[in-house]
């Protein structure tokens, strides 16, 4: 009746509702908190490392209102010719925009005072803090894939026909997604460099990367790493083995989130080639709050003091025991200029 009334008296109110079923206590644990003598915590699983940083540019923003980027194109075209007593014509600069906001992200972990005292491998509370920031970090990867990977592989509204940027063959066959070999990265790298700006002047384009999911990272490595190539392989009276020029200008990224982004399909087939970021325009930015670029961790402090003593974090809340970890981030995004970057699904069609 006890028990019963505890329950009764939480479902009276949303805070007591939110401990009833936030808050984690032995019950939760019935393997951890076992009575088996001979346990072992086994440790987290490796994290993959961060890989958004090397494809987008990293901005910063004041607040959470929205901010705009500007791009200005126009009068650095070949001079027309001026005759003698002629006119010098004028040109009329176009501009761009782009804007986006922040948002906040977080989560907390909680758990009750009994929890925390059986705790002897220690797996609840010196895991928390480093549980949040691994959780920060993918979300910052797995956002920064949905601005360019949606669910059939390369975003629909960054790789279009008006961007140009969609990979084609040699032929100039519209749409035809190569899969990730030589000849593809050859036909990605010549639509890249055949783009122009708004004068119809070409851009310069010195480093590249080749970004891929895991399933075509050893394919890229062993392009990237063999010392020479064979060009023209599909055809034995074209093929020439030369020194792997693409060794020097090309950076691999292996990204975890592309099959899962692209769910639907070409998850594992999709690929991409991207200006570098710190060259001229990027093809996408992430953008952090000024001051709190990085994740913040917090714990929640005790609000209560023991007769006679002091009071730690451990000790938990007044009302209930229970104690807490918080991770809050903030952060957000944009897609750019679709002229920094390539893609395609794989699929070859």
């Amino acid at each position: 009746n006890e028990a019963l009334g505890v329950v009764m008296a939480a479902r009276k109110s949303k805070r007591g509702m939110d401990v009833f079923h936030e808050a984690m206590g032995t019950a939760d644990f019935p393997l951890l908190m076992g009575d088996v003598l001979d346990r072992q915590l086994l440790g987290t699983y490796t994290e993959t490392p961060s890989t958004w940083s090397v494809y987008c540019r990293r901005g910063t923003v004041p607040d959470f209102r929205s901010v705009k980027r500007f791009a200005v194109d126009g009068a650095e075209g070949v001079l027309p010719s001026v005759g003698e007593k002629g006119v010098y014509l004028p040109q009329v600069l176009s501009e761009t925009r782009y804007t986006y906001s922040v948002s906040k992200y977080g989560r907390i972990i909680r758990w009750d005072w009994e929890a925390w005292v059986n705790d002897d491998l220690d797996a609840l509370g010196s895991s928390s803090p480093a549980r949040l920031g691994k959780a920060a970090r993918r979300s910052e990867d797995k956002f920064a894939t949905q601005l360019h990977v949606d669910a059939n592989g390369p975003h629909a509204s960054l790789y279009t026909t008006a961007n140009k940027n969609k990979i084609v063959t040699a032929n100039g066959a519209a749409s035809a997604n190569p899969v990730l070999g030589i000849a593809g990265l050859q036909d990605a790298l010549t639509v890249l460099g055949l783009q122009v700006d708004a004068d119809g002047e070409p851009i310069s384009v010195d480093g590249v990367i080749l970004e891929v999911g895991p399933a075509l990272a050893q394919t890229a490595k062993n392009i990237i790493n063999s010392s020479q190539i064979i060009i023209g392989a599909d055809s034995a009276s074209q093929r020439i083995l030369t020194t792997n020029w693409m060794r020097n200008n090309m950076t691999l990224v292996v990204n975890p989130y592309i099959p899962i982004v692209a769910s639907s399909a070409n998850g594992n087939t999709t690929w991409f080639v991207h200006a570098s970021p710190s060259e001229g325009r990027p093809a996408m930015e992430m953008g952090f709050l000024r001051g709190y670029e990085a994740p913040q961790l917090f714990q929640k402090i005790s609000n209560q003091q023991r007769i006679g003593g002091s009071s730690t974090p451990m000790d938990g809340s007044f009302e209930d025991d229970t104690m807490a970890y918080k991770v809050r981030h903030v952060f957000g995004g944009t897609t750019l200029d679709g002229k920094a970057t390539v893609g395609s699904n794989g699929s070859g069609s």
